[in-house]
């Protein structure tokens, strides 16, 4: 015996505008009966919390999966995926659509490559699913909108969760903006973590979506903005403070990626900050603790 519980959604067109939206939700646990072969128009995030089965995918090889486990079906792709008939397992899923699938896609938070991804804890998407499944009662006026705002959830829930990125990924990216304000290339921040330059692309794009250089920018222009907002140094002290010996080069990099120049961000966030600055996140059970910002 197994135990299913479904909804299914059609999103109208402007719900579609927001790049993602809901187009179903599922529970169900025990000795399931098998999927497919079958092919569909739209994604669908398939996370196993317990138990075990198998996948088969285009290239006709079936692979393992065992709980906790996320698979991943992709649109035109064909599939075909079974718990194992004695023992089940427990599964939820949600169907999902939009624009935004690209942009997750290009930044590694959907890996139509990797169909079956070991997960290190099924508890924290089970959790969003969760939301979207009571979004789902009836008469809910904001059903789409809330299940559409908890797909974008359970995309990143799912991307914290992957159990194949711990090891190599969040120790090169704290590494690396540690060492961000430095003047290294990208070659010689990869020799200093002992990997070739494409190992540490790979590494950066596997944990943060992004290339080693647009990481690096990012933390710099992360810091150029908190200076500029919270100190009254000099663009040009600023510029230095983030690794840029060049001012005019720092303010044309600064422009054009945030699209504004250092000195027009500056006048709108207000040089002085009520209360001082704080670098630390702050918990949100207990009230910040700021200090003046010193650079």
């Amino acid at each position: 015996m197994y135990h299913t519980w479904m909804r299914f959604f059609t999103p109208s067109p402007v719900h579609h505008r927001l790049g993602l939206v809901c187009l179903g939700v599922g529970l169900q646990h025990g000795p399931l009966p098998a999927v497919g072969p079958r092919t569909l128009d739209h994604h669908v995030a398939v996370v196993v919390a317990s138990g075990s089965g198998w996948f088969l995918g285009p290239d006709g090889r079936r692979a393992p999966v065992t709980a906790p486990a996320l698979i991943w079906l992709t649109p035109g792709v064909p599939h075909h995926y079974s718990a194992d008939p004695g023992t089940g397992w427990d599964e939820s899923f949600v169907d999902f659509s939009g624009p935004a699938t690209a942009t997750y896609t290009e930044l590694g938070y959907i890996d139509p490559d990797r169909p079956v991804v070991p997960l290190a804890d099924a508890a924290p998407a089970r959790a969003v699913i969760g939301r979207i499944a009571r979004a789902a009662r009836p008469g809910n006026p904001l059903l789409e909108v809330e299940t559409a705002a908890a797909v974008h959830e359970l995309l990143v829930a799912l991307r914290q969760a992957r159990a194949d990125t711990t090891a190599d990924g969040a120790p090169v990216l704290a590494a690396l903006a540690r060492d961000a304000f430095t003047p290294l290339t990208v070659a010689e921040h990869a020799a200093r973590h002992g990997m070739t330059p494409a190992e540490l692309r790979t590494a950066v794009r596997r944990t943060a979506g992004c290339s080693p250089k647009d990481y690096l920018l990012t933390v710099r222009l992360g810091r150029a903005k908190e200076l500029l907002a919270g100190t009254e140094l000099p663009v040009s002290a600023v510029a230095r403070r983030v690794g840029y010996d060049d001012p005019a080069y720092f303010s044309r990099l600064f422009t054009r990626r945030v699209g504004t120049a250092p000195v027009h961000f500056r006048a709108r966030q207000r040089v002085t900050l009520p209360g001082g600055w704080s670098t630390t996140v702050p918990d949100p059970e207990h009230k910040p603790t700021v200090s003046p910002c010193s650079g």
